[in-house]
Order: structure tokens, then sequence, then C-alpha cells
């Protein structure tokens, strides 16, 4: 199915569509301009995605209502490396349908700004679709949309950021010495070129990596992908959609649910089996109270709790996010499975689509280059003791998460300085990182979306982007740069 927003994605660099059409907010005066390498930055940030973005736009906003007066009466000056070629947000999950599980009123903007340009409903205005989004009756846009949002809020931003840059290292200006009045981040092109710089404050936004388990992690092969590779790489593993594949699909959670019930539709001739290491799909918990837990003023209270209390709520409230599915579609998923028992019989060795519990691998023999035939032990549904059987399969796709512990490959030439980083790199209540030794107030490095262990579950998540992009501000650059709260 083509991607009904599309045009952004052709030529995004310039807010146009492929007719030429403005996509660009009208009137707009970008408040941030582009400064040569050689200069000294006030801030980098090594990633644009969402929290990034969310940190362009709340400066932006702040330098608007300022009059584009920042620090000490000038222009700040501040760049965003980021290793993707064009702006994407998890490109690899845009499966046609899937919905948002937040509201968009958590967008980059409405929680800390409800007037600023970049809410998501100045996104449907801008974009003519406001009557035709309030005629769906709905909180929850599509993924598709969503990503197109970010992508049009981002489209404002050409200036600043650099694409195609892979930040690689946070070096101190000398290794010898532990006061800091400035950091040099190091970045690398896809063709290989290096690039220096310089810079006072540098954010580590760079989300997370995919997460494989062995014995596939150590031992490359063609026949399986991450969630993350799967809308825009299913074809060229699956190239036809008539054949006859036997897939696997690795998980129990959100994105496990939506890839295994998109291949129904996708291969409809293929064999699914989805691997469960727990004895059910569960359904993801968004009531009310609970969502409470993502509310920006719960983040302080969490910071300040005792560890154990916060690995408690933690512990408590997985299911909110972790392994877990919304009700809309496993009960689509349960009536897939009923169907089969009606036209099918009660032999699930028979069924073409199948939900495997209790699921442990044994064994992978990685020998054919077209296959993965995978040793696997599964709970029984008419025998007392598991199945164990060797299955292969054409594909296997892990939907088993994210690590967020890339940050400290990049902090690593600051351990010749200050030692290593497991007794320092941890973000403080404002996202900074208490660095030993005499660096200056002025000078700094600020950790985003790998603190869930000190600032709780929506530190990797949307909600919450925009008031913390706020905060970051306000940290970094002072009175002179408070972000603006709006009055209604």
């Amino acid at each position: 199915m083509a991607n009904m927003f599309s045009p952004l994605h052709a030529a995004f660099d310039e807010c146009t569509t492929n007719t030429g059409d403005s996509r660009a907010i009208p009137g707009f005066i970008p408040q941030l301009d582009s400064f040569p390498d050689d200069e000294l930055f006030d801030l980098i940030v090594a990633g644009f995605g969402p929290a990034a973005l969310a940190i362009a736009i709340a400066l932006h906003d702040s330098l608007e209502q300022s009059n584009g007066n920042g620090i000490t009466g000038r222009q700040p000056r501040v760049l965003f490396l980021e290793k993707q070629a064009s702006f994407a947000w998890h490109a690899g999950m845009l499966i046609p349908g899937a919905k948002m599980q937040i509201s968009f009123i958590k967008d980059m903007a409405t929680l800390r700004n409800p007037l600023s340009k970049f809410t998501f409903l100045n996104y449907l205005h801008n974009n003519k679709r406001m009557v035709e989004f309030s005629n769906l009756n709905t909180f929850l846009p599509t993924r598709e949309e969503f990503e197109d949002y970010l992508g049009w809020c981002a489209c404002h931003f050409q200036d600043v950021v650099r694409y195609g840059e892979k930040v690689e290292s946070i070096i101190p200006p000398d290794r010898l010495s532990s006061t800091l009045d400035h950091l040099t981040v190091q970045s690398r092109s896809e063709s290989g070129e290096m690039f220096t710089r310089r810079a006072k404050h540098v954010v580590v936004a760079i989300g997370g990596y995919p997460d494989i388990p062995q014995p596939f992690k150590s031992s490359p092969h063609s026949r399986y992908i991450h969630s993350s590779q799967y809308n825009h790489n299913i074809a060229k593993y699956l190239p036809d959609p008539k054949a006859a594949y036997s897939v696997a699909v690795v998980g129990g959670g959100q994105s496990a649910a939506e890839i295994f019930h998109d291949l129904h539709a996708r291969y409809p001739a293929s064999k699914t089996c989805l691997l469960l290491r727990g004895s059910a799909l569960r359904p993801s918990d968004d009531s009310p109270f609970v969502n409470e837990i993502f509310d920006p003023d719960r983040i302080a209270r969490f910071f300040d709790s005792p560890s154990d209390v916060r690995a408690a709520i933690r512990n408590s409230n997985r299911n909110t996010n972790y392994g877990v599915v919304r009700q809309e579609l496993l009960e689509e998923l349960y009536a897939t499975m009923f169907l089969q028992r009606i036209n099918t019989g009660v032999d699930q060795d028979a069924w073409q689509h199948r939900i495997m519990r209790g699921t442990r691998i044994h064994h992978v023999d990685f020998a054919d280059p077209g296959r993965l035939a995978i040793d696997l032990e599964y709970a029984s549904d008419v025998a007392s003791h598991p199945t164990r059987q060797t299955v292969p399969f054409d594909l296997v796709i892990f939907a088993t998460g994210y690590r967020h512990d890339g940050y400290q490959k990049l902090l690593e030439p600051l351990t010749e300085v200050f030692g290593p980083t497991d007794q320092w790199a941890k973000a403080s209540k404002d996202y900074r990182v208490l660095l030993p030794g005499s660096a200056r107030n002025d000078c700094g490095v600020w950790l985003q979306g790998c603190n869930e262990a000190t600032h709780g579950l929506a530190d990797t998540l949307l909600s919450g982007l925009a008031v913390r992009g706020g905060q970051l501000v306000q940290s970094i650059f002072g009175e002179s740069q408070k972000p603006a709260q709006a009055r209604l």
C-alpha cells in the first residue's frame, strides 16, 4: 500500500511536496541559524529524533517569544547531528492502519505551550485536514500521520541539522585535566568523512538500537531481521506476495502482534508463527489512573524516590508499555485463531497461523543461507509436557525491543579523565551528567531516552517530550531562554 504521506519524504528538506507546494508554516521565521563548523557551539545534540526535535521546538518557541534575543543578547549556536539520511521515526513499523498508542495532545508542543506553531492541531490546520480529522472522532491518529507530523516539524529546522552524520565520540579538550570549558564532538558521514566540532553543551539523544537475542546476535544471517526493518525491507526478503513462505515473529508486545497480523494480509498463502516466551498475549493497561504515571510532574517525584521504590513502581506498571498489546488487536487475532478452529479443526499443527506459547529456543541451524532451522520447545495445548520440534523458516522477525545504552560508547573518551562510566555517567534530575572534577556550569553533557531507571517509564516514550524539551532548554540556557508558558 502506498504511503499517503509520501510527498513529504520525497522532498522534505525544502518543506515542499512533490508538486512544489509549500508545507511550511505560513509566515514562519526561523529562530535558529547555521554557523560555521569552526565556531564554538553553545549546544550540539547527537541525534535528531523526537527527543531532539522537542528541544529544537522548545528553543524556537523561547527565542520567538524573546524576539530572537538569546544568550547574553545573541542568538545561540545550535547544531543537531543525525545519522539517518533524512528525518524518520520508526519507519520500519509504519504498518498501514496502525494507530498511535497515545493521544495527539501529547505531541511535540501542546503540553508545554498549546499556542506553539508546532502542535499537532496546527499541523492538521496547515495541511487542511482538521475538519476531516475531527470527523474520525478519535484522539489516536495513525502512525503514518503522526510520523508525517514529526517530519513536518523537523523540516523547519533544516538549517541546523546535519543529516547523514553519526556522532562517534565526545572528547574532553585536555585528557590530563578534569577542568572542562567545552567538549569536542566527533562525527562521521556516510562516505566516511570525519568532522570535529566544539560545544559548550552536548545532549546525547541517539535513541535505542535493536535488541537481538542470542544465538542470532552473534551469528549474522540473511534470514532474520528486527522489527525496525519490517515495513521497508520485508519485500526484499519475501518478494512474492502469493508465495507460501514460512515466517516466525518473535515477541509478545504490540510490534510483534502488529507484524503477525499484517503478515496474514500481506502474504495470504504463507504460514506464520508467533513465538511467545510467556503463556499468553496480554492487554496493555491504558486506563486513566494508571496513565498518570506518564504525567510530566510525576518524573521529579519518581526521581526523588528511593531506588527500591522506583524499581517497584516500574515493575508494577510494565503492563503499560512492555510485552503487551492493545485490546482491539488482541480481539482481532483471537478471531483469526477461532476461525481456524472452525475451518481446520483443533489440530494446531494444521493451522496456517499459530501462536506458540512458552517458547524456548534450544538451537539454530544457520547452515542454509536461504532458511533458518530452529530447534524450539513450546507449551502444548493437548499434553502436560512441552512439545519440542525443529521448524524451518524463510524469515524470522524479532520484535524484541531496543537497548538504550549506546550513550556509553560515545562517552568512552571521557573515562580517561573521569574513570569508568558506571561511576559517573548517570543523569541528574534535570538530565545533566554530574561530571566529577571541576567542569564549569556552562559546560556539560545531558542524556535523553536512556534514564528509565531514574526518571520512569515515560523516559523512552513520546508522551513527556514536549515538557522535557522545555526543561532542557531552561536547564542549559537558563533564565534567558526560559520556555514560553502560554496563557489561554
